[in-house]
């Protein structure tokens, strides 16, 4: 049962478009599209094998319901989804908009035969001017041009997480009618904390520095740090960011010395531009270790980066132990966990 004051998603978009003079209530109508798109994609995770979808993969799935639902709002020029084959510009019976979307309609896909999180992941750039089909290169902007970012995280409760350069707010499915309500108000990252998200299978292959970080943590109160770290991973991008949002925290996929990973693993445009202005916009930081996420020009869609996110001060240590390493100030560094012992010894 909804209770008189409390606030439905559609309401505060409607007030963040009172807020910005001049709105045609484009952009509004965009995010209402995306809303409707979260809650089709949750309808279809939700019911899980009681929904016979034939020869089509719940990646095929939830990517035709984005195209579908986001291709008739007249909002947008282009969509490009991370699983889809290119760029797509609107129907042509659609009025052309001044928006593009960018889209991971499932992230975390595995998890869900598992019964685990999973999520989709959406942001918002302009157009360029005059573009009527737009192309890949339109939608290669850095992140600083978004415009809009958000998440829906599909788990024992739905929720769509939302940014329009104005802070964070989390909105929670109610079921009974259909809607999500405001319920996580301006969500803020705590500058430091004592939890980390990493997948340390991957420990024989990281840098030193990242080998550094982790094993500080890993020594606890008897280490440098002088204080019990607890180490999480999920194995969903979303779902990692959101505990984050919620109680602070630090999320790693760094690069490593295997082939195809040395640039990192995330997908820039489509995964780690979205959520890096989530966690900005919510008092943390968004690195790939040697710089600001939000500030690299992407020369493809496909573009992959290392991803240091969560609680500023934690960011800012692995920054630090980056820039040591490339200036040839952390020679002594010997790591007993991951060299000495290693826990995961290459055979």
């Amino acid at each position: 049962m909804m209770h008189e004051r409390e606030t439905t998603v559609s309401e505060w978009i409607v007030e963040e478009q009172r807020r910005s003079p001049g709105a045609t209530g484009m952009f509004s109508s965009l995010l209402i599209g995306l809303r409707i798109a979260c809650k089709r994609t949750a309808w279809l995770i939700g019911e899980g094998n009681t929904v016979a979808v034939p020869q089509v993969s719940l990646e095929v799935a939830a990517n035709d319901i984005f195209m579908r639902t986001l291709d008739r709002g007249g909002s947008l020029a282009g969509i490009a989804s991370r699983d889809g084959d290119s760029p797509l510009a609107v129907s042509t019976a659609q009025p052309i908009g001044r928006y593009l979307v960018v889209c991971t309609p499932i992230d975390g896909a595995s998890n869900v035969d598992v019964n685990v999180s999973a999520g989709s992941i959406f942001s918002v750039l302009r157009a360029p001017d005059h573009v009527a089909a737009p192309t890949a290169t339109d939608f290669l902007q850095p992140g600083t041009e978004q415009v809009a970012a958000g998440y829906a995280i599909y788990g024992p409760t739905t929720m769509l997480v939302l940014t329009v350069g104005r802070g964070v707010c989390g909105f929670t499915l109610n079921r009974g009618f259909g809607e999500f309500i405001l319920t996580h108000p301006n969500l803020t990252i705590p500058e430091t904390t004592r939890e980390f998200a990493v997948n340390t299978s991957n420990a024989r292959f990281w840098e030193s520095p990242v080998q550094r970080y982790v094993d500080e943590c890993v020594q606890g109160k008897d280490g440098p740090r002088g204080e019990d770290f607890n180490m999480r991973w999920i194995a969903s991008f979303v779902a990692e960011v959101h505990r984050i949002l919620v109680r602070g925290g630090l999320f790693m996929y760094p690069a490593d010395m295997r082939e195809g990973a040395g640039e990192g693993r995330n997908l820039l445009v489509f995964e780690a531009n979205p959520l890096a202005m989530l966690v900005e916009q919510a008092g943390g930081a968004a690195s790939t270790g040697r710089g600001r996420i939000l500030e690299v020009v992407p020369n493809d869609l496909r573009q992959r980066v290392p991803v240091v996110l969560g609680s500023r001060e934690e960011v800012e240590r692995v920054e630090r132990y980056h820039q040591e390493k490339d200036q040839g100030l952390d020679r002594e560094f010997t790591s007993p966990l991951f060299n000495q012992r290693s826990l995961f010894p290459i055979r």
